[in-house]
């Protein structure tokens, strides 16, 4: 075989080669981000779960506590923020005013002792307290997932193919600033 032809077919492997690898790292980096926005599907299916029991929530303690006016209104428009929030900053800070408006609805539930014992009501803070769990689970595995899709298209040689390809970062979903203040707690 002449040299010519060797050294061609030497290059042509090497482009087949070449080839091969930027495929496969362009299908990994649609796998990782189409497993960030599955992610992020969670959240939201989490969030409109937990925003579906809130109406509920509020029409019982309205039952027992009726001059509490300013903290149902809170708790609702809270809710329809969350509803309609887009992209995962706005959902962010809409999940955290919900999350401050429940709370206040919780503390207004101290001051009406037959409200905490009120079978309704047991059941609906169960299902919201679930709820939020789950919450915390999707945001984490959110978080996670955005991670490593993130590390993979900033390390070398994939953030080449990632810049050409028109893969970006994604944003994680990050705590409030009322999330990371530290409670007061007095006895």
């Amino acid at each position: 075989m002449p040299t010519g032809t060797i050294v061609l077919l030497v290059v042509l492997g090497v482009i087949v080669l070449l080839v091969i690898f930027a495929i496969s790292v362009y299908n990994g980096l649609v796998v990782l981000r189409n497993r960030v926005k599955n992610a992020w599907a969670q959240i939201e299916v989490q969030l409109k779960n937990r925003a579906d029991l809130i109406p509920n929530l509020v029409e019982t303690v309205k039952g027992y506590a009726t001059h509490e006016k300013e903290v149902f209104e809170n708790v609702t428009r809270a809710r329809s923020q969350v509803l309609n929030a887009k992209g995962v900053e706005a959902t962010a800070k809409a999940d955290a005013e919900l999350s401050s408006a429940i709370s206040r609805l919780l503390v207004t539930v101290e001051a009406y002792p037959e409200l905490k014992a009120n079978q309704n009501f047991l059941s609906l803070q169960a299902e919201l307290k679930d709820a939020e769990e789950k919450i915390r689970y999707s945001r984490q595995f959110y978080n996670d997932t955005t991670m490593k899709y993130n590390t993979d298209i900033q390390i070398f040689p994939k953030n080449i193919l990632a810049g050409m390809f028109g893969f970006h970062e994604e944003p994680l979903f990050e705590a409030s600033e009322a999330d990371r203040a530290v409670p007061k707690v007095q006895f």
